[in-house]
């Protein structure tokens, strides 16, 4: 039985709910300057993925190609609408002192991508599923824990809601890795792996304030990485 999913949602419960509790006790200081600092450690995480990159052009490709499928489909309009009904629901008690709902839409929308579709929470389910070892995630749910619980302070408790989708996920990717992992490469997963690094870059300068890209509409280059890789691979290396 597979444990590291289970963990890493704990921690971003825990999180989530500490965050809302101390919502009133941490200067604000801290909870304005700490997101940019957590966005800055994407950053960093995204670049140490897209060094790891096989094929360049397959990076390129999967990423284009992606990005229109869910422009197309109006994925981030989706995941929009979705917030910010699930927002109306949840009375959030700093609400005057948390800026505006769009604010909060931007921000809420760039944590549900950076705990559900990183890299690393991707593979580590894969690995976990595959071999048993859930030490990825381990170490994923430690950074989420003080990720949850900073951006909770502002965000309140939704935060900790986002535990249950990336549970979900993560669960589905671990039960689903022995049909996937056997038919792939490492180049394959160098490739995947790399994909998601410029997700993760994109998010964290998101979270930084620095470009709002629209990182939901970027969630298809993932499912385009393994196969454009394989079929790179094949016909050009």
């Amino acid at each position: 039985m597979v444990i590291g999913p289970f963990i890493n949602a704990g921690a971003v419960l825990l999180g989530g709910i500490l965050g809302a509790v101390l919502s009133q006790r941490l200067p604000e200081r801290i909870r304005s300057s700490m997101p940019s600092i957590f966005g800055l450690a994407s950053l960093g995480i995204g670049i140490l993925l897209v060094i790891k990159c096989a094929n360049l052009p397959v990076m390129v490709l999967a990423t284009l190609l992606g990005a229109l499928i869910g422009e197309f489909c109006y994925l981030e309009k989706g995941i929009n609408s979705a917030v910010g009904k699930a927002k109306n629901l949840i009375a959030h008690p700093n609400k005057a002192k948390n800026g505006t709902h769009e604010s909060f839409i931007q921000n809420y929308v760039a944590i549900i991508i950076l705990f559900c579709a990183s890299g690393t929470g991707i593979f580590g389910s894969m690995q976990e599923g595959m071999t048993g070892d859930p030490s990825i995630l381990i170490a994923k749910a430690f950074l989420d824990f003080f990720t949850a619980t900073i951006f909770a302070t502002t965000l309140g408790i939704a935060v900790a809601a986002i535990c249950v989708p990336m549970l979900l996920i993560q669960l589905a990717l671990a039960t689903c890795a022995t049909l996937i992992l056997p038919l792939t490469t490492p180049a394959m997963m160098a490739d995947f792996t790399a994909v998601g690094g410029l997700l993760l870059l994109a998010t964290g300068l998101r979270i930084c304030g620095i470009k709002m890209f629209a990182v939901v509409n970027m969630l298809p280059a993932l499912l385009l990485a393994m196969p454009l890789s394989a079929l790179w691979t094949h016909f050009f290396a």
